[in-house]
């Protein structure tokens, strides 16, 4: 077996070797077999030198030039990246400066920032070595649970609602202290706006009198509840949430939820909540004029129960402004932090949040209670 060998070419060699077939006339394969060398190989040399005149390919010297423009084009855009960051974490002092090296360097060469950064590695490396600022126990519990009460709100708790939480598990934290803790933990608040649509009753439908007039505080459990119905865009189209709270402790004792907008919607809503808490006659339940609850079918439910109608007036949202504020609540705090992809997920994620709601929730109106925490204290105080 004879072996191959490869022979190789100057430059000057491939320049003669195609300027006979440019310049002399020659053909390809005349040109090759003169030279010794295969048509495919001068066809390549050819087709290369061609594309260098042309401006398509780059000669040796071009290709070099350009691969220093484009390491120093990185560096640039690195140096840009740099001082856009740190601009946000930047201020007058080596701590500062070190600290914002230190949240850099994950992205950048530590050599690199601090030659932007005017400090010396040295330096850098030196304050690096400092034993941290050691905090207490009580502060690490506080840490944790701040954290933790954050994430069960889906970065939806201000730093008011915040403080009442850690107030109420004991710690004693002033409201610029959690500003301050919550800067601290990066802790931010995120919400988003949802969509809102409203319903029509039917003309034929009869319309009760408005017996609330915006009294959104009886004095005792039972006396006033309230509903109303919203709209929930999941990934497989609409679903339509039914509520029933009691004005009193702002509890939702009784909900329910399907892909259609039905009267029978409103009903089995209204059908959990009078399981659960067995009202007594005379109870008000207060809606707006939508249709469902219009329907020939829920009056007779509510008459059934011995419970009165009440309806808020065409177009005053604020006579039943508290069951909007919960349904605002429950989609920018909640529902609208994460996908919502099926109709059985935004079920099993309203489920969530209503435990949440009545169990953790805590109220300016109770004093700063669940609703249940609020129910309950009402209970001891008349036993």
């Amino acid at each position: 077996m004879i072996k191959r060998i490869n022979r190789s070419y100057t430059a000057e060699f491939k320049q003669e070797a195609v300027a006979l077939v440019t310049e002399q006339g020659y053909s390809v394969p005349k040109a090759a077999a003169s030279l010794g060398i295969t048509d495919k190989l001068l066809y390549n040399w050819k087709a290369k030198f061609e594309a260098e005149q042309s401006g398509a390919s780059l000669n040796a010297d071009e290709r070099a030039e350009l691969l220093r423009l484009r390491k120093e084009n990185k560096e640039l855009r690195m140096e840009k990246e740099i001082l856009k960051k740190a601009s946000a974490l930047l201020l007058k002092g080596n701590q500062v400066t070190f600290e914002t090296i230190k949240q850099l360097s994950s992205a950048f060469a530590v050599v690199k920032l601090c030659q932007m950064m005017n400090v010396s590695r040295s330096a850098y490396y030196a304050w690096l070595k400092r034993p941290a600022k050691l905090i207490t126990a009580e502060q690490l519990d506080l840490y944790r649970r701040a954290k933790v009460i954050f994430k069960e709100s889906r970065n939806s708790l201000g730093y008011r609602e915040l403080r009442k939480r850690l107030c109420k598990e004991g710690f004693d934290v002033s409201d610029y202290g959690v500003q301050k803790l919550m800067a601290t933990l990066g802790l931010v608040v995120t919400q988003r706006v949802a969509y809102k649509v409203t319903t029509k009753r039917k003309h034929s439908d009869a319309v009760a009198d408005n017996l609330l007039n915006q009294n959104f505080n009886p004095v005792a459990p039972n006396q006033v509840w309230a509903g109303d119905v919203t709209y929930l865009r999941t990934g497989e189209g609409w679903m339509y949430l039914a509520i029933v709270m009691d004005l009193y402790s702002r509890r939702i004792v009784g909900w329910h939820i399907d892909k259609r907008m039905t009267t029978d919607l409103v009903s089995k809503a209204m059908i959990k909540a009078y399981n659960l808490r067995q009202p007594p006659k005379g109870l008000v339940f207060h809606s707006d004029r939508g249709s469902q609850y219009t329907s020939k079918r829920y009056r007779k439910l509510l008459a059934d129960y011995g419970t009165r109608a009440s309806m808020g007036d065409v177009g005053a949202c604020w006579d039943n402004a508290v069951v909007e504020r919960f349904f605002g609540s429950l989609k920018h705090d909640w529902l609208l932090k994460i996908p919502q992809p099926t109709r059985e997920h935004m079920k099993n994620d309203v489920a969530v949040y209503m435990r949440y709601y009545n169990l953790e929730r805590l109220h300016t109106t109770n004093g700063n209670l669940s609703p249940v925490e609020y129910e309950q204290s009402s209970l001891r105080k008349v036993s």
